[in-house]
């Protein structure tokens, strides 16, 4: 198998994933996942595509990710790894589409509009 290159975007990040064989090692931008994406739940959403393919320790992934917060960045590479594991074997599509893994999230902050304080609170009206 060769390298299996997927991209992953949620909110203003973007996820470039290249998936190998190996032995389950994960570098997020050169440093490990563990040292990047600190807490357990952001761990956690890292690893769902493998730990539902029953693929933990058989590839090993290496992670480019830049743009938005380390929340939009880590559901941007669950979205990549998802992608990929479909590639590899088209039986993964039955098990990762009903937890939702392969669904690109569309919502993005709302632009501040002019005359306004934000994108819809508006200044403080005075009536006289």
């Amino acid at each position: 198998m060769e390298v299996v290159h997927k991209i992953g975007r949620r909110k203003t990040a973007v996820a470039r994933v290249y998936v190998s064989e190996g032995k389950g090692n994960i570098t997020v931008n050169k440093r490990d996942y563990k040292d990047y994406f600190s807490t357990a739940p952001l761990q956690y959403k890292i690893q769902q595509p493998f730990a539902l393919t029953g693929n933990e320790d058989s590839y090993d992934v290496k992670v480019n990710v830049y743009g938005g917060g380390i929340t939009g960045q880590a559901e941007a590479v669950r979205l990549a790894l998802s992608r990929a594991m479909c590639e590899i074997n088209e039986e993964n599509r039955e098990v990762l589409k009903p937890e939702g893994l392969l669904t690109r999230d569309p919502r993005m902050v709302e632009r501040k509009k002019f005359g306004q304080k934000k994108a819809r609170k508006k200044f403080q009206f005075s009536k006289r």
